[in-house]
């Protein structure tokens, strides 16, 4: 099935400063298996082929990682099938990974990839919740808990953050995967001053003229 597509994932992944082991190519490509085959039962992705897998669902995952480093427990909020929560958890096996969705059947199957590529060590410290955020019981639970939460085009701004805020360190980092154009939504921030001020990096997706636009915040103290 390869075909010359590990060489787009590990070549991606190098123009993205990440080099990937083996053993972590072959996950993804297990990874990538079990999405095509569970995405002909229940809709997890509109992007079909296994090269636009590979680029805008795995490497696009992959562009947030440098801004991730050094965490230790990170949120996945709105997981979806697993972006960007699974591989980040895949390239760093010491990451403790939460990931949350209030749609059952992505959950499902986000279970089933965490079995399916275990029992290894870089399994351990990732599971996956079937829960909404704003949930009290959710709340309390995790509350300050979190040094990293992360979302990909999960809400707007403005209440991905507010919604992070309650479950965030201080001190930790909260950050969004946008497309471009993220002007307005920047605006909406302004009254938002328990977060330092936007940081907003732009990445380009290796193998695509798309851009990724990366915007970081760290809560501070109240």
């Amino acid at each position: 099935m390869k075909n010359g597509l590990e060489d787009i994932l590990r070549d991606g992944a190098a123009q993205l400063g990440i080099t990937l082991t083996e053993e972590a190519i072959e996950r993804f490509f297990i990874y990538l298996t079990e999405l095509k085959k569970w995405n002909q039962k229940i809709n997890l992705t509109s992007i079909e082929s296994d090269r636009d897998i590979l680029i805008r669902h795995f490497l696009d995952s992959m562009t947030i990682y440098p801004f991730v480093r050094g965490s230790k427990t990170v949120l996945d909020m709105g997981a979806g099938a697993g972006f960007p929560g699974i591989p980040l958890k895949i390239i760093a096996p010491t990451l403790e990974v939460t990931l949350v969705d209030s749609v059952a059947k992505k959950v499902s199957f986000m279970r089933h990839i965490i079995r399916t590529l275990g029992p290894a060590p870089d399994n351990t410290g990732i599971h996956a919740l079937h829960s909404r955020i704003e949930d009290p019981a959710f709340i309390e639970g995790y509350k300050g808990y979190f040094d990293c939460i992360i979302s990909r085009a999960f809400s707007a701004l403005d209440l991905f953050v507010g919604l992070a805020l309650p479950i965030c360190a201080t001190g930790g980092r909260i950050i969004a995967m946008k497309g471009p154009n993220t002007g307005e939504e920047l605006k909406g921030m302004a009254n938002v001053n328990v977060v330092s001020p936007a940081i907003v990096h732009e990445v380009s997706l290796p193998f695509s003229d798309r851009r990724t636009t990366i915007i970081v915040f760290e809560k501070q103290a109240e």
